[in-house]
């Protein structure tokens, strides 16, 4: 497979060209920011969708029986328009025209708890704390996996987002990722860094099983894309944000996204460069915190870019749909993606848009990044 990111870090780059070539899992920030890149210059057409192929949402009225379980909030699940519109022309609407996310489509899922925030350190610290659990970015790859890999080139890291020193070619993605030996969910850019008062943090450099691990630990499970976009709507039908149709109403930041040029610099004019303490900015109306921008987040589903095509075709409202069977990802057609929700701290119209609600995103599963994190639902 294919590996893309930024230069390599200190002391790395004599052995950085077989590090590659043995496949760490390096396709994370391929899928998320190639998302926001390649698709721009795809061939083929798709038609540009409007906001008026939104239809209405009808929420659920049965409310949940018990109490909440601690830290979640009831989404009354119903029928919704699932998607995206073309972005483009839209204020912070960004170039990429999200096409992945059409057709908007009729879907209906069942009501469910959410977490009202993203999970923090200390509440991952707690399941590792009990479980005694390692995760994937923590261990060493295995030789047998990576036939012919140098032993020193099998050790335990993850990637991070290395800003340049200036401006660089927004074509050129690997200008600003690296694989750092030893970044892990406790030192998420590196060994030199430390999530020590940082409890409420979104935890980060967690894989898809690391989230799916924790869930299943805490009696949950991680949400369906169409849970995710259902919850992230707030009960509205086709606006452009979890809060509403502005990016910024009255000025105000709502999200933790990028300002500045990116990649070389955040002016931070939001408060927060790189990572925001969870539910630093308002909820949306289910209650939910940083359903844009922050981290990404893992949801259950397989990625491939013809999933709303495929349940379009069946001409009927698809109820709770659990994605594709397999994955496919034309981009890197051998590697499975799950699919990644929500967008990060590192989006920005300049280059990847998807703080907006309905585009996608994707990752490969066994790999980490420090702007990867997740929620959890509950069935009733």
């Amino acid at each position: 497979m294919k590996h893309r990111h930024g230069q390599p870090p200190s002391g790395l780059r004599g052995s950085w060209r077989p590090l590659v070539q043995i496949g760490l899992g390096l396709a994370t920030a391929v899928g998320l920011w190639a998302a926001c890149t390649a698709l721009l210059n795809g061939t083929g057409s798709a038609p540009r969708a409007t906001r008026d192929e939104f239809g209405p949402t009808v929420a659920g009225t049965s409310p949940p029986a018990g109490a909440p379980p601690d830290g979640m909030v009831w989404i009354p699940g119903g029928e919704f328009s699932m998607g995206c519109a073309d972005p483009r022309g839209q204020p912070f609407g960004g170039n990429d025209p999200m096409r992945d996310a059409r057709p908007i489509h009729r879907v209906a899922v069942d009501g469910y708890w959410m977490d009202r925030t993203e999970v923090t350190n200390a509440r991952f610290a707690e399941f590792v704390a009990a479980t005694s659990y390692v995760t994937v970015a923590e261990r060493a790859p295995r030789a047998e996996d990576f036939p012919g890999a140098p032993p020193e080139n099998l050790v335990p890291g993850s990637l991070v987002f290395t800003p340049p020193e200036g401006p660089v070619p927004l074509s050129n993605h690997y200008a600003w990722w690296a694989y750092v030996p030893g970044a892990d969910w406790r030192h998420p850019t590196g060994p030199g860094s430390s999530i020590d008062g940082r409890d409420d943090d979104p935890v980060v450099q967690v894989a898809h099983e690391d989230a799916a691990a924790f869930a299943s630990w805490a009696g949950k499970r991680l949400p369906t894309e169409a849970e995710w976009e259902f919850a992230a709507r707030g009960g509205a039908a086709g606006r452009l944000y979890p809060w509403g149709g502005e990016f910024r109403p009255a000025g105000r930041s709502m999200a933790n996204t990028w300002q500045g040029s990116f990649p070389a610099r955040d002016t931070a004019t939001d408060g927060h460069a790189g990572l925001a303490p969870v539910a630093s900015f308002p909820a949306n109306p289910y209650g939910l915190h940083d359903l844009s921008g922050n981290v990404w987040e893992w949801c259950a589903d397989w990625y491939r870019p013809d999933t709303y095509a495929t349940a379009a075709a069946q001409g009927a409202v698809v109820r709770n749909p659990t994605g594709p069977a397999d994955s496919f990802d034309p981009q890197e057609p051998g590697q499975s993606k799950r699919v990644l929700r929500g967008g990060s701290f590192l989006c920005t119209d300049q280059y990847c848009s998807r703080y907006i609600v309905g585009t996608r995103g994707k990752g490969e599963p066994s790999s980490g990044c420090n702007h990867i994190g997740f929620r959890c639902v509950r069935s009733p």
